[in-house]
């Protein structure tokens, strides 16, 4: 029995060396399996870049994002036709009313004057005759062709002998009142041309402004159902130029309102220097009645 212990464990230990060398020979397979395959991932994988490349690929990102920059000529060039349309109206609108600023600053400011310094040379005349003396040589005004209206129908009543008649002094005095007040109609209506206009474009810009906003955010909506997507790159193009044609219609009103009530103002007021004067007239001509008998 001892003896055929002996022969299992001589037979164990000369197999051990023979298991030791196939596990060794195992282990050498699988590291030189996994360095081939460390070495192919290294070969698939992109160098890591320079520097320099690095800088090249910021510049050239840069210069795509500078090249998606929108301006406000773009925007104009790219809205649709009923925006396009909308704006050429609201351009118009405000060229004009700006324009009308400028002829109307002057204008009032010149008939302003001309009618206050008419009336500080007349207010130095005793008679109707000395007025006309002193008032020939004043530059043509409202105030004049009031004067001059005035005065004819009082030159009239003098020819046909019916100035120092008190039965007819009501009449005579009626008429030079309805002739200067005529003339003085139409030089108000002459400072008023174009108010109406004015106020046209104070009231109605703002809202052709805002059927140029609604118009801008309605394709804004077509746009989003068209591409799926609610990314600001697709919606900013119609949002600005929806908020653009709200700034045009304030841009064209906001020079109209003004002018116009500029305008209204400085009417009221020369209004006012011809309504006095036609009453010192008159009071001129009852004065020299009175002298005359």
């Amino acid at each position: 029995m001892f003896a055929l212990l002996q022969a299992a464990g001589a037979a164990d230990t000369a197999a051990t060396p023979a298991a030791d060398a196939t596990v060794a020979a195992a282990a050498e397979t699988t590291n030189a399996v996994v360095e081939s395959v460390n070495a192919v991932a290294a070969a698939a994988a992109p160098a890591a870049p320079s520097a320099a490349e690095a800088a090249a690929a910021a510049a050239e990102a840069a210069k795509n994002a500078g090249q998606q920059n929108i301006t406000l000529m773009d925007m104009i060039a790219a809205s649709p036709f009923v925006s396009k349309v909308v704006l050429v109206i609201l351009l118009l609108c405000a060229v004009y009313a700006i324009a009308l600023m400028f002829e109307k600053i002057i204008v009032m400011r010149g008939n302003k004057k001309r009618t206050v310094e008419f009336v500080a040379a007349y207010k130095k005349a005793k008679s109707p005759e000395e007025a006309a003396q002193l008032l020939a040589k004043q530059p043509d005004g409202f105030a004049k062709k009031m004067f001059a209206a005035g005065y004819g129908e009082l030159q009239k009543a003098k020819d046909a002998g019916l100035y120092n008649n008190r039965d007819a002094r009501g009449d005579l005095l009626e008429r030079i009142r309805s002739a200067m007040t005529a003339e003085q109609n139409k030089g108000l209506e002459e400072l008023g041309s174009n108010m109406t206009f004015l106020a046209s474009i104070g009231s109605n810009a703002p809202f052709i402004g805002l059927f140029g906003t609604v118009w801008g955010i309605m394709n804004s909506f077509i746009a989003i159902a068209n591409t799926q997507t609610t990314s600001l790159a697709v919606v900013a193009p119609g949002i600005a130029e929806a908020l653009f044609a709200t700034a045009a219609g304030l841009v064209a009103a906001i020079p109209a309102v003004l002018i116009y009530n500029f305008s209204a103002k400085q009417t009221g007021t020369i209004g006012g220097y011809l309504e006095d004067f036609e009453a010192d007239f008159i009071s001129l001509v009852t004065r020299d009645m009175d002298k005359q008998g």
